[in-house]
């Protein structure tokens, strides 16, 4: 997996994150749905990269 892809999907990550957090203090249950997922969505993006890197031999 290159470097840029492991980026992007931590960014997405975090945002999500931020996104929950920001969702859950305000009480917006729609905002804290969204960035759980963004994080499934950044962890799945991740699990087929690494399914990838396993194919390429790359650790």
């Amino acid at each position: 997996m290159s470097f840029m892809d492991k980026a992007k999907n931590k960014a997405e990550e975090i945002a999500g994150k931020a996104k929950e957090a920001t969702g859950d203090a305000t009480s917006n249950e729609n905002l804290k749905r969204d960035g759980q997922t963004d994080q499934g969505s950044a962890h799945t993006k991740q699990a087929g990269e690494n399914v990838k890197d396993v194919f390429k031999g790359d650790k």
